[in-house]
Parts: C-alpha cells; sequence; structure tokens
C-alpha cells in the first residue's frame, strides 16, 4: 500500500471516529470497506463518499457531513495535483494559485496589481481550512461544480476557503492601504463562517476576467421601434454576462391602435415580447443557462386580455406564445377594489376598463411640469388622494377614448388560471410600491416612479426609458446615436444565513461588512449597458436579504402558523433594518451620501414616519440620517435563495421547506436531502411543509416583514392543484390588503419544479 492511500485511509478513519462521537453514527460498516478498499487513492475516497449518500435519510440526517468530509478530501486531491503539492496540506499556496489563474487568464490581473505578495502571504495565513467543515454535502457540491475556479479544461485549482476569501480581496481593493486587510478579513469572517452569502453573480465572477457582479436590472421600454430594438439589444448584453431581467412594457401601444396617424397598424405588444423571448433563449448566459427575463404589463393596457395572461399557457395559437420569459401584472388598488363589488346576490358586478397607453395621451393631454405627455401608468394613488383612481375615472368618462370593457372578476380569473398552470404572472401592487418609495421625490407628487418588479419580484427602483435624441455622422464619418439614459435599474445582492447570524448574535458586526461589500460592487463593476452604470451610480442601490427563515424558526421551536412567528418576523426584520440604515450612514460619513439623498424621504424623515419607527434609537438614527446622509438609495431586499442558501446549509429564503426529506434534482445531480440541523425537536417544526401550511399566516409574517424592508419580498404562494377559484382570489385579496408589494408564483402541486433564474440568489 502506497503511502498516500495509507495517510487518506488514516484520514477516513479518523474522519469516521468523529462522527460517531459527534452524531452517534454507526460507522463499522463503512470502515470495513475502507480497509478492503487499497487499490487507489481516489477508489477508497468514492467508496467512503458513496456509502455515505446512501445513508442519509430522515433517521440518519447527518450523514450529509460525512459525506461532504469524503467530497472535500477529492477536492484536495484534485486542488493538489492541479497545482502541484501534497494533499495532505489540504491548501497550497496562496500566492501561487493567483499566478497561476491570472497567467492562464482565468484570474483579473488587477489581483497582481493590487496587492504585493506580502499582502497575499498575510491574507494566507487568515485562511482557515477547518471551515470548510461547515457544509453539507448539497452546499458543498453546488459550491464546487458551479463556483470554485477551474481552468478552461474544467481543472478544479481553486479550494472553498480560497474563493472566499478572493471574493473579499476583490470587493475591498479600493479601500484605503491602511486599512484594507483588516477589512479582507472581517469580510472573510463573514463568508467563511456561512454568516452571509453574495448573490450568484458575485459568488462565480469575483476576481474573475469575465462576467459582472450585479444580480438584477430592469428597463422601461419606450413607445417608438427604436425604443423597442434597443431593449433587445441592451437585454442581450445583459443576459450574456449572466443578469436576470424584468422588462416593463406597459408604453407600449396596444394591438389595434394606429401608427403615425394610420389606424389599426399596431401589432401590440405580444409579436415584441416574442422577440425578447427568443432573444432571451438565443443568448445564454456564460455557456450555463438561458437568459431569464420577466415582462410585466397594466393591468389597464388593452392588451392585457389580448394574448397577455396567455403567453405561456399550453392552449392557443402558438404564434402568440413566449414559453419562456415570465410574466408579471401591474395592479392599482383599483383594480382590486372593483373586484370586490358585488350585487345583492354576491355576484361580482365590478367593471374594468382597458386603453392603449397612445390613446390614452393622444385624447387626455395629461402633461407634466417639462411638458412631456402622461399615461394613466404615470400616476399612482396616496392614502390621502387619489391620483390614479381620479385619472382612470376621467379616462373612463372621455366619449372618444377607445377602450375595452370586461368584469374585473373575468380578468382576474384569467391570471389565476394562468397561475395554476403556469406559475405566472407575479403580483405587482403599484401604488403600496410607489407610496412607500423613499425616493419618489425625483418624480413629483402622486407622479408614478416605479411601474414594475424584476425577474424575482424584491427589487422596487425609479424606472424611466431610455430615448435616442440624436443620430448624426462625425467628423470622421462614423455614425453616432445619442441615447437619453432613462433609469435603468440594477440591484446588487447578497443575504444574512438567519439561523447562523441570529443566533450567534452577530448581526450587527456582520451587516456592518455586508453593507460595505454590497457598496463596493457598485464601483466595481463594468456593465455593457451604459445607462445602467450611470443609474447604479446614481443611485447606489444595494439589496441585503436574508435566508433560512424555516430553519431559524425550527430552532427557535417556533411553528410556522403562529403568532409568534409573525411577531418574531417583525421583531427579527426590524433589527436587520435598524442595523442595515446604520451601516449605511456610517458609510456615508466615511465616503458621502447617494447624490440624489437630497429632499429623500431618507433626508425628511418621512421614512421613519411611515413605518412608525419611534423608539429611542430609531429617532436617534433618523437624527444620524438627516445629518450625514445615507450612502445607498435603496437598501434591502429579500430574493428567492435556492442555491446559495444550500451553500449556506439552510432553508430557501422565507419561504416553508420543501419536505422533510426530498431529492434535490437538477440537470447533473439527484440527491437526498433532509432538512437542516433535522432532530427529534426540530422534526415537529418542520413536518408540515410547503403545501399543508396555511398561506394566510405566510401572508402575516410577510406583512411585518414588509414593513422593514424597502424594497420587496420574493413571496410564493403554496397551494394544493386542486384549490377553489374563491381560495386563491382570497389569498391575493389577503396580500394586497396586508400591505405585500408583489407576489412571486403560485406553486401549485400540479405543477413541475419551476426553474429559477439564480442571479438573483445570494
Amino acid at each position: 500500500m502506497t503511502t498516500e492511500v495509507q495517510s487518506m485511509k488514516n484520514s477516513i478513519t479518523l474522519a469516521l471516529q468523529e462522527a460517531e462521537q459527534k452524531y452517534g453514527l454507526d460507522t463499522k460498516d463503512i470502515q470495513q470497506k475502507i480497509e478492503e478498499t487499497t487499490k487507489s487513492y481516489n477508489e477508497a475516497t468514492q467508496e467512503a463518499l458513496f456509502y455515505s449518500l446512501n445513508r442519509i435519510s430522515m433517521d440518519q440526517p447527518n450523514w450529509t457531513f460525512v459525506a461532504a468530509h469524503f467530497h472535500l478530501t477529492q477536492l484536495y486531491q484534485e486542488a493538489a495535483k492541479n497545482r502541484n503539492y501534497e494533499d495532505q496540506q489540504q491548501y497550497g499556496d496562496f500566492y501561487h494559485l493567483i499566478q497561476t489563474l491570472t497567467d492562464k487568464g482565468i484570474y483579473n490581473p488587477v489581483l497582481l496589481e493590487s496587492y504585493t505578495k506580502e499582502e497575499i502571504e498575510e491574507l494566507q495565513q487568515a485562511i482557515e481550512p477547518k471551515q470548510d467543515g461547515l457544509f453539507n454535502y448539497i452546499g458543498l457540491f453546488l459550491l464546487a461544480d458551479r463556483y470554485l475556479a477551474r481552468d478552461h479544461d474544467r481543472n478544479i485549482f481553486e479550494l472553498p476557503q480560497e474563493r472566499f476569501m478572493i471574493i473579499a480581496m476583490t470587493l475591498m481593493q479600493n479601500e484605503a492601504k491602511e486599512k484594507r486587510l483588516e477589512l479582507i478579513k472581517e469580510a472573510y469572517w463573514a463568508l467563511s463562517h456561512l454568516y452571509m452569502t453574495v448573490a450568484t453573480p458575485t459568488l462565480s465572477n469575483a476576481g474573475k476576467t469575465y462576467g459582472q457582479l450585479s444580480s438584477c436590472f430592469i428597463d422601461t421600454v419606450d413607445d417608438s421601434l427604436d425604443g423597442i430594438y434597443l431593449n433587445n439589444w441592451d437585454i442581450a448584453r445583459l443576459s450574456k454576462d449572466g443578469g436576470g431581467i424584468g422588462i416593463y412594457y406597459g408604453k407600449v401601444r396596444a394591438l389595434g391602435s394606429d401608427i403615425k396617424k394610420f389606424k389599426g397598424n399596431s401589432s401590440g405588444v405580444v409579436p415584441w415580447i416574442r422577440l425578447i423571448n427568443d432573444t432571451a433563449v438565443s443568448v445564454d448566459q456564460l455557456g450555463q443557462r438561458q437568459g431569464a427575463v420577466a415582462i410585466y404589463l397594466d393591468v389597464f393596457h388593452k392588451d392585457i386580455m389580448n394574448g397577455f395572461l396567455d403567453l405561456k399557457t399550453n392552449n392557443g395559437d402558438e404564434r402568440r406564445k413566449a414559453h419562456d420569459i415570465f410574466t408579471g401584472v401591474s395592479l392599482p388598488d383599483l383594480f382590486m377594489e372593483q373586484l370586490k363589488k358585488k350585487d345583492e346576490n354576491g355576484k361580482s358586478i365590478g367593471e374594468w376598463h382597458t386603453f392603449c397607453p397612445h390613446q390614452v395621451k393622444q385624447f387626455m393631454g395629461w402633461k407634466d411640469e417639462n411638458g412631456n405627455p402622461l399615461g394613466l401608468e404615470d400616476f399612482y394613488d396616496e392614502k390621502d388622494k387619489k391620483y390614479f383612481t381620479e385619472k382612470y375615472w376621467e379616462a373612463v368618462s372621455h366619449p372618444l377614448l377607445p377602450r375595452k370593457t370586461y368584469r374585473a372578476m373575468d380578468i382576474m380569473a384569467r391570471i389565476m388560471i394562468a397561475q395554476l398552470e403556469t406559475g405566472t404572472p407575479y403580483m405587482f401592487y403599484r401604488d403600496e410600491v410607489n407610496r412607500q418609495n423613499p425616493n419618489k421625490h425625483k418624480r413629483g407628487t402622486g407622479k408614478t416612479s416605479i411601474y414594475c418588479s424584476n425577474l424575482c419580484t424584491e427589487i422596487a427602483q425609479n424606472m424611466s426609458p431610455t430615448t435616442i435624441q440624436n443620430e448624426y455622422q462625425d467628423e470622421d464619418g462614423n455614425i453616432v446615436i445619442v441615447r437619453k439614459p432613462g433609469d435603468f435599474v440594477v440591484c446588487n445582492l447578497s443575504s444574512i444565513n438567519l439561523p447562523n447570524a441570529v443566533r450567534e448574535k452577530v448581526l450587527d458586526r456582520l451587516i456592518s461588512i455586508q453593507v460595505r461589500m454590497l457598496d463596493n460592487v457598485i464601483d466595481l463593476n463594468s456593465i455593457t449597458v451604459g445607462q445602467a452604470q450611470v443609474t447604479n451610480k446614481k443611485y447606489r442601490a444595494v439589496g441585503l436579504g436574508t435566508f433560512g427563515w424555516h430553519h431559524l424558526l425550527a430552532l427557535e421551536s417556533i411553528h410556522w402558523e403562529s403568532d409568534e412567528a409573525v411577531e418574531y418576523a417583525d421583531k427579527i426584520y426590524e433589527d436587520i433594518a435598524y442595523y442595515t440604515i446604520k451601516a449605511s450612514m456610517e458609510l456615508a460619513k466615511e465616503k458621502g451620501a447617494y447624490s440624489e439623498f437630497e429632499d429623500s424621504e431618507w433626508q425628511t424623515g418621512k421614512y421613519f414616519e411611515r413605518r412608525d419607527y419611534d423608539s429611542d434609537r430609531w429617532n436617534a438614527l433618523r437624527e444620524e440620517v438627516a445629518e450625514n446622509g445615507i450612502r445607498n438609495g435603496w437598501l434591502m431586499a429579500v430574493a428567492p435563495n435556492s442555491s446559495t442558501a444550500k451553500i449556506g446549509g439552510s432553508t430557501d429564503g422565507i419561504d416553508p421547506l420543501y419536505a422533510v426529506e426530498f431529492a434535490e434534482e437538477k440537470k447533473n445531480f439527484k440527491f437526498k436531502v433532509t432538512a437542516p440541523d433535522l432532530d427529534h425537536v426540530t422534526y415537529n417544526y418542520y413536518r408540515r411543509a410547503r403545501h399543508e401550511l396555511d398561506q394566510v399566516w405566510s401572508i402575516k409574517q410577510n406583512a411585518k416583514r414588509q414593513r422593514h424592508v424597502d424594497q420587496a419580498v420574493s413571496f410564493n404562494f403554496y397551494v394544493r392543484h386542486d384549490i377553489k377559484a374563491k381560495e386563491l382570489l382570497n389569498l391575493h385579496f389577503a396580500a394586497w390588503e396586508n400591505g405585500l408589494k408583489t407576489t412571486y408564483y403560485v406553486r401549485s402541486t400540479s405543477q413541475t419544479e419551476i426553474d429559477e433564474c439564480e442571479a438573483c440568489h445570494s
């Protein structure tokens, strides 16, 4: 037997002994099998790995950590071989790794340009290989399979703790040199302890020569041929770099509208959406997955019932389908109120009128202070002044303005049928979003600043279309197109691992470094779409979120369907909001406030008033924000967090667990997975899983959570396939009445698992 195999067997034996002591697992069989396996280093490790994987079950959940240990052994073996060092070291020379991958064109040369060899060697001393023991099997597998740096032949070079250190070095490279290394070590502390995760683009691309770091983008399409095709071009470039995209189509004229006064020539929004669908399929994300795009339309747009709600369904004309995009509907309060109107027999009688946005501008003549035409989409209702409602009824009363009229309930029925079949459309409650927007001061009283959300429904920021102002030939004969940039939304995400951070009482320290990391992404990013880059610097928006909510409840012995869970959500997310705003204020003292801070609700204090923040700590923070500013115009957004939550060893986002034991299946794997920290105590808090839980309790929790989140929350409904229409309708009413800004998928038991955009996972 070679020295290497003997060393490996000793390592495995030690791991099994630790497993017996720590988890009470019976490892005699596997020790015997390893003793019999002497042919090669890798064969024994594989034998141990497969044995461990086959034993992961509800009654033996901790075998996942044994399996993770053996997968680590494989990774150490492969990295050592590729980097030419002895694998007993586990981790090799960090500086040599950076040199090697820079020479291979994988790492960006800026790492070696920014840091001296002595600094890199000091950072190597801060790397803690023992932190690899925190990973369960699926978390380690996903990290290694998708995110650790490999060469162009897919040979692995980077190890988990090195990925975390590279991320920290990348995000802190422009900090002042006298404190830079300490900030890197602090960021590494947050990542290596799995107190947080960064979003998929940052996790994958930080330190590398390709890809950008931001997660989400939202564009507003101008009602012009130039606007439509330039949007398609912008979307293609962002898809290439791995972004998840939301697009607002509510300004584009409807089917049958006029073009240049020629009647009935407009083809409406559906053909243009089909083009976006083809772009999403054709321009993949770095060869890993198709582009991911959500298209939003207002419920008062004439095309809502003329193909939009049927884009993804399996019935009807395939020439008017777009199966690969996702849909969202923007709903005003007035529509929900019309849904509630009934006659004396309880029959729904509320009417709803739909219009072409182009014709509304033609006939109504509404203009802003600069003389620009306005449509219905450009107004929203405040609580004390119904700006949208007044304009809507004014449009309804116009005798010449064309419209199509439906029962409001007929539209809602079509929405719900599509949701049960396809999971979409998402719901976007436009009035609540705009009411709570801290940066509405740039648009004017009662004027819509936010028209839709992103692909995963957690982003809510100011939007406006980019337009072509001029096209000319310069002195060198080049054709120059001058575009006036609109607010092209960008968001940069990361998420707190709630069970780890809350239970270890590190929220204050964690969020301080986490907000700095997010803020630095803004300056480091190189976004190919110019107007997105401009907007990113203008508002410096970030989205700090969370995952592991169900995991945390189970550890705290709190049932999902309880007032205790609702109040706990209120408490935890208020603390997160406080520390996040405080961290951004401290950054503003150091680096300056975002450029649009003046007259924002952050400055005036209206943001704090709207949320009834009146305790001593909040009053003191409010005064500090008014005096010092705030670094980021938007701060919090709770993303779906599926892949990165698994890397963190916890449950997805704010979602309830899928099941106590289930098979996690993607294109290249199928693994047995059990609930995190599953034992005889936590089982009682996990056993009622997603589709068994009363969704009203989820809404109540999210209403408390949404109060403290300045953007929005990716919030799914989980329903049975045989749910009655009235029951689903009541869930939508409950979401709206409780002040939710958005709802994400309606996931029924009859649907196959829906593929989500992983860009927003953080």
